[in-house]
């Protein structure tokens, strides 16, 4: 059964930072707002072309929830304007498994479902903390549990599907693993348990793999090259590309209102 699309949420309002922790609000406001704009533009490529209509709501809505988490982070390190469209790629602090294309449907489904469940347990910690970003987490948290079960449903169903779709959803499982390590690396402003985050993430997407039918990759990062510079500003090449396509019109026409 098609995953059943919600509505899309309005952003919150974005809590004031105290001059204290100023500098380390800045740094994680730009690397969480980062990941959830690259990764909504990479899921508003799919609009015109989702394999159901169902699919272009359910993706546009998550991409939507993801631009309102990004502008009240981004607003947090700057104006969200300008870091969106007026920065180059060095300057870009998002993981590298957001940029991935979305290849396949069954490869963007196994992006979605990786970072999905990441971001569901790193916003249920950060709500719990004193940092000025946990209103924003406790907010998030919810519309990404709807992120998480669209990606588990849809694992299961492409899975344990027919062998197309279990070969397909197995090559995306297997071609993004070697970028989710990262996840898990220190953000500065981020004051979370980690090991927790990476045992539970890794419980919890085994749990759906192994229900899905599919093979778990061997190892925390298989593959003979690993992710993990993002955070400091590498990135891969599609993202490049990417960027000048979400960059462009705004770069085209400075100063314009509309």
């Amino acid at each position: 059964m098609t995953a059943t699309p919600m509505p899309p949420t309005a952003a919150p309002s974005a809590p004031a930072a105290t001059p204290t922790d100023a500098p380390a609000v800045h740094t994680a406001a730009l690397a969480l707002g980062d990941d959830a704009l690259v990764l909504s533009h990479r899921l508003g490529e799919w609009a015109g072309h989702a394999p159901v209509l169902e699919e272009e709501v359910a993706l546009a809505n998550i991409a939507l929830d993801l631009l309102g988490q990004a502008r009240v982070l981004l607003s947090l390190a700057g104006d969200e304007d300008e870091l969106a469209y007026l920065r180059e790629e060095r300057a870009f602090r998002n993981l590298q498994l957001v940029e991935q294309p979305n290849g396949d449907f069954a490869h963007t489904i196994a992006r979605q479902l990786y970072f999905s469940v990441y971001q569901n347990l790193m916003y249920g910690q950060l709500a719990a903390t004193e940092s000025a970003l946990a209103p924003l987490a406790a907010k998030a948290v919810k519309e990404v549990a709807y992120h998480q079960d669209h990606a588990e449903q849809w694992t299961l169903r492409l899975g344990d599907g027919t062998a197309a779709s279990h070969e397909r959803m197995q090559h995306g499982v297997d071609a993004l693993w070697r970028f989710t390590g990262e996840m898990f690396g220190p953000v500065a402003g981020l004051d979370l348990d980690r090991d927790a985050l990476r045992e539970q993430w890794t419980a919890r997407v085994t749990d759906v793999l192994g229900k899905a039918t599919l093979t778990v990759p061997e190892g925390p990062q298989s593959g003979a090259w690993t992710a993990g510079a993002g955070r400091e500003g590498l990135h891969t090449e599609p993202f490049g590309r990417m960027l000048a396509e979400m960059q462009h019109l705004h770069r085209s026409h400075p100063g314009a209102s509309w």
